[in-house]
């Protein structure tokens, strides 16, 4: 185990501690929507997913990244966007006619997770990594990107948007 997911672990509940803190006393809300098909927000309690979800058939896909020092690489980048169009783009069947939606988490939903929603809004409305993240910071105005998530947003718009 690196020295950076070691303080990350050990960092990890007076840090989410701090998180319920701050939406109890500050404007901050533990999830925001970002468009129609997309929430983004801080870690579920597992009371919450154990008794709710599994009784709505919330999909799930975890891609782990260290907590502070990490930023997902363009792999799982790709995964998240891909899981997400997958999941928004489903038929409505009889028993859920609404379109589905999907909650992007990490721990506080300001980084990481804001990271993937950000590769998500290039990828969907075709905008620079500077248009997607000024839409975030108007739904969620405290997202905290670093240079880290800054690189991989360009990487990624890079990497998917066709040069005209």
């Amino acid at each position: 185990m690196t020295t950076n997911s070691m303080f990350a672990r050990f960092t990890f509940y007076p840090t989410l501690f701090y998180n319920v803190v701050m939406e109890k006393i500050s404007s901050r809300r533990w999830f925001d929507r970002i468009d129609d098909n997309v929430i983004l927000g801080a870690l579920p309690f597992p009371s919450l997913t154990r008794r709710r979800w599994n009784a709505y058939g919330v999909e799930f896909l975890q891609l782990a990244t260290t907590d502070i020092f990490a930023t997902p690489c363009q792999q799982k980048l790709n995964d998240g966007v891909s899981f997400i169009y997958r999941v928004v783009n489903k038929e409505p069947s009889l028993d859920e006619p609404k379109k589905p939606t999907v909650y992007v988490h990490c721990k506080a939903g300001r980084t990481r997770s804001a990271t993937l929603v950000g590769c998500y809004l290039i990828k969907r409305y075709n905008w620079t990594p500077e248009q997607a993240v000024q839409h975030m910071q108007d739904k969620r105005s405290h997202i905290l990107l670093h240079t880290k998530q800054w690189e991989a947003l360009r990487v990624f718009y890079e990497l998917n948007i066709p040069k005209t």
